[in-house]
């Protein structure tokens, strides 16, 4: 499941950054003995799946949700959204400020009493490795990835590689400027850029571990000076370990021997992990942020299975959960008198991509470079889909109040969504699915004979299956016969990013973690970061170029209505539902207030209280 961790501003609700949302469905043995988990103390959390590792900016391993919402609690920020997303700012960490529109010059200050979990004050040179990671401004060669197992295999000794690139850091290539006292750090962007706010909002690991273990310096100051030299130097030689080791020395899935890639600047840091099992967070002494109320302990306990954990908040095994949504799982959850269940929309929305370049059914290629007759077979799959159908079916048993979703980039209930679909062209795709009108397309452009498109997907997803049974019986209609292309389910996501040969149509969900304008831009761009579809439109491209340094609301809004006539008018694909989300807590717990994006259940922490836990209103040490 792929998010960020970046926040931004909220003056135009529109998709924030996306992630690639896996939703498990397995068996869980929820009935073994408590697993370390201390049930009097702690407030106990049910996850699908476990940590990965502690660096979120890291884009292959680190940018997924099950870390994200540990590192929520061990991570200090500068910004953060409240419920109703608007963006709050936790200057008990730090303050930024507008220095100057032209250039844009943006400044930010640590607060003296930020420091690192081993007494190691948090610093500029932190944030100077944020960007470095993060810009993509210092490599010198590109990344090399296993086409099967993603597995990163970069050959290191040849240069210079940071997997961390985000939207706006690229945008900052001048080195930024470092404060005499290590305490600010100031950055100017080479042009402007609407969504600012939504880089460099605090380090997510530590400079002095990252350099002590790259360049074996014992001296966490000494360390973190001759990083900062790297960086200045540009100094390849020194900056090829740092990578190295910033991209992979925090991936871990139990609790590792070094206790230094543990260090935290945040409220929490970890103290047990036990691979497959739990991971628990206990109250960093050194933290002396805002945010010390609330319990002092938090437990993860890992339960793939939806019922599972419906199961373990019954039995009081566990104190919250956010399970995968079915019909069973909320009516199992309402049954119970001894918690509250809160459903409503989730920031994931589900949309189903084609693949342009791959040599299949929407390929030009396959038509002897005939893109109209290929721009027709896409048409006409997206035509006979039955999204109406797969809302009555599926969604509607859970959210009675469902739609399906008509914007590739503004989420619904945004004050900009209506306006964006009456105009942007997805209404020449019936919400039923009409498959006359499919035909009709295809006999038009002359397409003749069978047509199979291999669909991938998560192949142990109940609804995704009940999905993919619902298409293929209205792609039928029209002469296109479905392939499930699932097959091994755990291999998927590796499928999507990295064996585009080996399907034709991907369906998964994108979650939204922020509310930034330009979030899509990697998704939708030539040679994006996030477009595994081949898919390539100078004007779309354009169009981006203009968002990104649009600060009007009504012009972005425009800009985005622009890009989405054209990835309708090319049928890039389609969307199909929001994501109907059940939160679910024991009534012994009281503050929890679920956001529709990332951290969801874990938002607030600190005002959350559970009766007999022993959870005060001040932090103990």
């Amino acid at each position: 499941m792929k998010i960020t961790r970046k926040a931004a501003t909220a003056a135009v609700a529109s998709l924030s950054l996306l992630a690639l949302a896996a939703c498990s469905s397995g068996d869980s043995d929820t009935s073994d003995d408590d697993a370390g988990i201390n049930q009097s103390t702690a407030v106990n959390v049910a996850w699908e799946s476990g940590l990965t590792s502690v660096n979120t900016d890291e884009f292959n391993v680190g940018n997924a949700t099950q870390n994200a919402i540990v590192t929520y609690l061990t991570n200090a920020q500068f910004n953060y959204y409240d419920p109703d997303l608007k963006l709050l700012k936790d200057e008990s960490f730090g303050k930024y400020e507008k220095v100057s529109e032209d250039p844009l010059t943006i400044k930010y200050t640590i607060s003296d009493d930020a420091t690192w979990s081993d007494g190691t004050p948090v610093t500029a040179t932190d944030s100077l490795l944020e960007w470095a990671a993060t810009s993509g401004n210092l490599n010198t060669i590109e990344g090399t990835f296993d086409p099967e197992s993603g597995e990163d295999q970069t050959d290191y000794t040849a240069g210079v590689f940071f997997n961390g690139v985000t939207p706006g850091a690229p945008f900052v290539t001048k080195t930024p400027e470092v404060s005499d006292d290590n305490k600010s750090i100031t950055y100017v962007y080479d042009k402007p850029f609407g969504d600012w706010e939504l880089e460099f909002q605090g380090p997510t690991v530590p400079a002095h571990v990252v350099a002590m273990h790259a360049l074996g310096i014992d001296d966490p100051t000494e360390a973190s000076d001759a990083l900062v030299k790297a960086i200045q130097d540009n100094d390849v030689e020194k900056l090829k370990p740092i990578a190295e080791f910033w991209n992979h020395g925090f991936n871990f899935t139990k609790l590792p021997d070094d206790a230094s890639l543990l260090v935290s600047d945040g409220p929490f840091i970890i103290s047990e992990y036990v691979e497959g099992q739990y991971l628990t967070v206990v109250r960093n002494d050194k933290y002396k942020g805002d945010r010390t109320t609330g319990p002092d302990t938090f437990t993860f306990r890992y339960i793939d299975d939806p019922m599972g954990q419906v199961q373990a908040l019954q039995n009081g095994e566990v104190d919250i959960i956010g399970p995968q949504a079915t019909a069973d799982v909320l009516s199992a959850l309402q049954a119970l008198d001894t918690v509250t269940v809160e459903n409503a929309d989730e920031g994931t929305y589900e949309h189903i991509d084609l693949q342009f370049t791959n040599g299949g059914p929407f390929d030009p290629n396959t038509y002897g470079g005939d893109a109209a007759k290929a721009l027709a077979v896409r048409q006409a799959f997206l035509t006979a889909l039955p999204r109406q159908a797969i809302i009555d079916n599926l969604i509607k048993p859970l959210n009675p109040k469902a739609e399906v979703r008509n914007s590739f980039t503004v989420i619904p209930g945004a004050p900009n969504y209506d306006e964006v679909v009456a105009n942007n062209g997805s209404d020449a795709y019936p919400l039923a699915g009409d498959p006359d009108k499919a035909k009709s397309i295809l006999a038009a452009a002359g397409v003749t004979g069978p047509i199979n498109v291999r669909l991938v997907f998560n192949g142990d997803n109940t609804r995704r299956v009940n999905e993919f049974a619902l298409i293929t019986d209205a792609e039928a209609a029209i002469g296109i016969t479905m392939v499930d292309a699932s097959a091994p389910a755990t291999d998927w996501v590796n499928k999507i990013n990295t064996a585009p040969n080996d399907w034709d149509a991907s369906m998964f969900g994108w979650q939204s973690t922020s509310t930034a304008v330009t979030a899509s831009d990697p998704t939708f761009r030539t040679g994006g970061s996030q477009n595994k579809q081949g898919y390539s439109n100078a004007t779309v491209d354009s169009l981006y170029d203009e968002l990104s340094v649009a600060i009007d609301p009504d012009e972005q809004t425009r800009i985005i209505t622009d890009i989405e006539k054209q990835l309708w008018a090319d049928a890039f694909g389609t969307t199909i539902f929001q994501f109907p989300g059940i939160h679910a807590w024991s009534k012994k717990l009281s503050g929890p207030e679920p956001v529709s994006i990332s951290p969801t259940i874990m938002y607030g922490f600190w005002d959350w209280k559970i009766e007999g836990s022993g959870a005060t209103d001040e932090a103990t040490s």
